[in-house]
């Protein structure tokens, strides 16, 4: 209490923060803070990150979206909101009433294409197809129809099926439909252009025609496919020459000759070009052509204006030379005549150029008239003609041509009250025999003809001597024949057939002769070949057949013979429709039994057309006639068609019986003829027997019947006679026929 100081004490008090202030917390507080900022950056990054790659991505679905030409477009159905790519920009979304627009409003789609775009819809929807796609058009901003290809697929559906999301893409699709567009219309005009096209392939084979091709050339899409381009009307050698061509060349175009599907002729101009592919390798060939068969005839007609000699209006020289030229080309055989008046000269000079002249078109008229339809006649110039024969071109016939215009000329020309006799050398070549070349053929011709002047004129002369030899031969036994039918010239020799167990004549083969007044006895052999060939083998035929015909039937009359008579029917009597009739026709005209009557036919006819040749021999058996097949072993029968033959005797040819002993091939060759003979039921006949071995052998192997020298050479009707007669006088005894 006292104002005086006292003692003093002091007292520290120290106050510590709370623990979450205290130096460790902060510090643990910072640890935390650096560790939120490093994970807050770091997650801020990946984000960045994220997004970038989202951005990348959905640059790099840009761009392939715009390469590809697609629009991207996703459809939240619940909303009915559409997100599209939009990469277009001159587009709208198709406003089909369902995804966009409503079912009130004027869609963009084209009113021909809106049914079948809400129909695809309505079924991918339902469930009716995996997905909807549907190209169609739509209307750009600038008012133009665009076509599209739509694309999309449902790809969220709820637990009822019911559609949440669909995805699809859009893309612009009118370049393809233009390109396609532009490949119909190419398409449609190959098919309805009046020109004919096909594609070839590498090896020249049809892969494609179009309408015209198959229009012009009157044929069928399948008869070309695959085939090979071939020149039917040229040689091989042409078609080979153009596929060379094309293939070193790669095109080709000519004006050639063409069949069509109806076997007519036309001409065509056609090219040819080869296509390559983007490696510079040829494809294909494409080639067009065009029917220019009437241009060809008006060029024909112009060209007969040209061409054809104004005095006569014949075809020209320059024409020859165009006939032969194709001719040569084709390798067509043919024949060329050179004719040279006679004397012209002097009734020119004497009588004057205008009545030469008008000879001339007497002349033109006259070898016309002489010579067949159709046949190609020339005027040379001056006197001197050309005939051209390519149908039936051989040596014969050129000799009955050349013969035949000869002959015309006999009769003198009138003119002016005044008769001309002209005479007419001719001069004859042929090819491809004398000459390749058609200016060869002309020159070789006029050598011939003038061979035919030098030799006193109003003859022919054809350009080889051994041919022109031939031909006047040909021609001579040709006028014998017709000198023999129309003065009955035709004589029928007979020789016996020998049945080898009774040793009598079972029978007889009838044999013509041509027995000529001054030129005495023909053999077959110089006018049988001829006469098949011109066709007057039938009336001899009919003749031979009628008189031995009469013959066996007064022998049967006479009981002297009971067998058969043998006649060989020739190819053309086989091939004739009435032979049946005309057969039948004899034998009530002589009164001779069917059964006694043989036809013997060769092998070589029947073979040529078996089916008909069965049918035609059906038809005769049935009529009571045996038949006979004749010289077996020199054709090609085959044992399916003889045993089809309804033929009753096989003939061995001559040509296995001559050495039969002396080699084992043909002794084994008649024993298996035989045998197949008996197999099948057939007699057998030995034809050409001369000699004793070979009859030895023949009996040897059971050949029933023999003919040939051994016993008798082909004798005449009276000679038989009495040869029947010896016959029947050693009926009880053999015959020793060695």
């Amino acid at each position: 209490m006292t104002k005086a100081k006292g003692p003093t004490s002091s007292l520290n008090i120290y106050i510590s923060p709370p623990w979450w202030l205290s130096h460790y917390a902060k510090s643990i507080y910072i640890v935390i803070i650096i560790f939120i900022a490093f994970f807050t950056i770091k997650a801020i990054l990946q984000k960045r990150e994220v997004q970038r790659q989202i951005a990348l991505s959905e640059e790099r679905l840009k761009l392939s979206l715009w390469g590809s030409g697609d629009e991207m477009w996703d459809w939240d159905i619940e909303t009915g909101n559409i997100f599209r790519s939009n990469i277009w920009g001159a587009l709208e979304f198709p406003r089909d009433g369902h995804r966009s627009g409503k079912s009130d409003e004027e869609s963009n789609i084209h009113p021909m294409d809106q049914e079948r775009v809400r129909e695809a819809l309505n079924k991918h929807f339902y469930g009716q197809t995996d997905h909807f796609e549907a190209a169609y058009r739509v209307k750009g901003k600038d008012d133009n129809w665009v076509w599209i290809l739509d694309r999309a697929k449902i790809v969220e559906r709820d637990d009822k099926d019911n559609a949440l999301r669909m995805t699809g893409t859009i893309k612009n699709i009118s370049q393809f439909k233009q390109k396609e567009e532009q490949l119909r219309l190419f398409e449609k005009a190959i098919e309805n252009i009046s020109e004919g096209m096909f594609i070839l392939d590498s090896e020249y084979r049809f892969v494609e025609v179009n309408e015209a091709c198959c229009k012009i050339s009157l044929r069928n899409r399948s008869e070309f496919i695959g085939n090979l381009l071939t020149f039917d009307l040229y040689p091989e050698s042409f078609s080979v020459q153009i596929r060379t061509m094309l293939k070193q060349q790669g095109r080709w175009a000519n004006e050639v000759e063409a069949a069509r599907g109806d076997k007519s002729h036309f001409h065509m101009e056609l090219t040819i070009d080869a296509i390559y592919d983007e490696l510079g390798e040829l494809s294909h060939y494409v080639g067009v052509f065009s029917d220019i068969s009437r241009r060809k005839q008006q060029e024909e007609e112009l060209r007969k204006l040209t061409n054809n000699d104004l005095l006569t209006g014949l075809p020209n020289r320059s024409n020859l030379q165009v006939t032969l030229s194709n001719l040569v080309n084709k390798e067509i055989s043919h024949t060329l005549m050179v004719l040279d008046l006679d004397n012209f000269k002097r009734i020119n000079d004497s009588l004057g150029h205008q009545i030469g002249d008008q000879l001339l078109k007497l002349v033109s008229v006259r070898i016309k008239s002489s010579l067949p339809r159709n046949t190609s006649i020339y005027r040379l110039g001056g006197d001197e003609f050309a005939i051209v024969l390519d149908k039936d071109s051989d040596i014969s016939a050129s000799a009955v041509m050349a013969g035949r215009v000869i002959e015309a000329f006999k009769t003198a020309f009138d003119i002016n009250h005044e008769q001309l006799v002209l005479g007419l050398s001719i001069g004859i070549v042929l090819y491809p025999e004398d000459e390749q070349n058609e200016q060869a053929l002309l020159r070789k011709a006029d050598i011939a003809m003038y061979h035919a002047k030098s030799a006193g004129g109003n003859c022919y002369q054809f350009y080889s001597e051994s041919l022109n030899q031939h031909a006047l031969r040909q021609l001579e036994i040709e006028n014998l024949i017709r000198e023999g039918l129309k003065e009955d010239l035709f004589e029928v020799y007979y020789q016996p057939k020998v049945d080898l167990k009774r040793g009598r004549v079972a029978g007889m083969e009838a044999l013509v002769r041509l027995n000529h007044p001054t030129r005495g006895l023909i053999p077959p052999n110089d006018f049988i070949p001829l006469a098949e060939e011109n066709g007057l083998i039938i009336e001899i035929g009919e003749i031979v057949l009628r008189k031995a015909c009469f013959a066996a039937q007064k022998w049967r009359e006479q009981g002297l013979f009971n067998g058969r008579v043998a006649v060989n029917l020739s190819s053309r009597q086989f091939a004739l429709p009435d032979i049946q009739q005309r057969i039948e026709s004899i034998l009530r005209l002589t009164q001779l039994p069917a059964c006694h009557l043989e036809l013997e036919i060769t092998e070589g006819t029947v073979i040529k057309q078996p089916e008909t040749a069965i049918i035609v021999m059906q038809q005769l058996a049935k009529m009571g006639v045996s038949l006979a097949l004749d010289d077996f072993g020199t054709g090609y029968s085959s044992l399916s068609y003889l045993k089809r033959f309804p033929i009753h005797t096989l003939k061995i040819d001559k040509a296995f019986v001559d050495d039969i002993d002396k080699s084992d091939r043909d002794l084994k060759m008649v024993d298996s003829i035989i045998t197949i003979a008996h197999n099948m039921g057939l007699s057998v006949v030995g034809e050409g027997v001369e000699q004793t071995a070979q009859l030895n052998i023949l009996r040897a192997l059971n050949c029933e019947e023999i003919q040939g020298y051994i016993f008798s050479k082909a004798i005449t009707e009276t000679e038989f006679t009495v040869l029947l007669q010896q016959d029947m006088t050693k009926s009880n005894t053999k015959i020793n026929i060695i």
